[in-house]
């Protein structure tokens, strides 16, 4: 009896910072409110250091949990650069964990603030957040033929203007690698890129070119670099197999022991400018992706 209410206490730790991060969600976007009206009157950079401030705090609440909470470790290779700069922040998508990534990896640079995202349209009807995000300057975008090109350059443009702290995270899948139906996306992915004469990846998706294009022409003159980062997930199931990468609730019930995050940083004169050059550039890192994915610790220690 008292065993199997510890392993059930156990199994409902992510109660409590579900409880504290949603909970908490509606005074922070009424202190937000309070700080846009307060902040209308002033310059808008004004605004925007309070505002990164204030996202910055927040932010630290959730890694907290995510980070300090879980006790999960975080294996960091390649180049992090100590100091923070303009960059784009392009990485494989295979959890809605990856949004607390790349936090991880921006409050080791001190710019926890600076960090806004490019999401797909869908999430901006997310009660709170959704509206939050955009104002904080994040750009949602449709997919395919749907894609406002010039609502995303004007956005990103008027960024460089008033000189916004920018870590721009783009996840050019655009969806996650592990969806509900992981075997459908991953055929259609495959199908089009022998279809267009890529490689055909087979642990990451083909990545789509538009937003990330877009995002680096608008502010080529404003980047420092881009962070090319791989994400792994080490985790493993009742057979002691790898299993799939892992949902926020597990992560925050500690079903996913380390973190293996792969870091590349490329100087901006080193990515090319035209849109068929970058998608073959793109496409070229997520073949590099594709082997640290296979290749990775996080697959060959069970």
């Amino acid at each position: 009896m008292l065993l199997s209410l510890v392993l059930h206490t156990y199994s409902m730790r992510y109660l409590l910072p579900g409880v504290v991060l949603l909970g908490s969600a509606p005074t922070y976007v009424l202190l937000w409110g309070a700080l846009r009206l307060l902040s209308a009157l002033l310059p808008a950079r004004f605004y925007q250091a309070l505002d990164d401030r204030l996202y910055c705090v927040y932010q630290n609440m959730v890694l907290f949990f995510f980070e300090n909470y879980t006790g999960v470790q975080i294996l960091l290779y390649g180049d992090l650069p100590k100091n923070k700069e303009n960059i784009i922040y392009l990485a494989n998508h295979q959890s809605t964990v990856d949004w607390i990534v790349a936090d991880m990896l921006a409050v080791r640079q001190n710019a926890l603030g600076h960090v806004r995202y490019v999401l797909k349209d869908q999430l901006k009807w997310l009660p709170l957040y959704g509206c939050y995000f955009s104002q904080h300057g994040g750009i949602y975008v449709k997919r395919s033929a749907r894609f406002n090109e010039k609502e995303m350059r004007s956005k990103l443009q008027s960024y460089v203007s008033a000189a916004t702290p920018m870590y721009l995270v783009i996840f050019p899948e655009g969806t996650r690698y592990y969806t509900a139906r992981p075997g459908k996306v991953l055929s259609a992915s495959q199908a089009f890129a022998a279809q267009h004469g890529l490689a055909v990846l087979k642990h990451v998706l083909t990545p789509r070119i538009k937003a990330t294009h877009v995002a680096f022409d608008s502010m080529k003159s404003y980047l420092d670099a881009i962070y090319d980062v791989t994400v792994v997930y080490e985790g493993k199931d009742n057979m002691r197999q790898q299993k799939h990468s892992p949902s926020m609730t597990e992560f925050l019930c500690n079903e996913c022991p380390r973190i293996h995050i792969h870091i590349d940083r490329i100087d901006k004169k080193d990515v090319p400018e035209k849109q068929e050059c970058m998608r073959r550039w793109l496409h070229e890192r997520f073949e590099i992706k594709d082997k640290t994915c296979r290749t990775s610790p996080a697959r060959s220690r069970f």
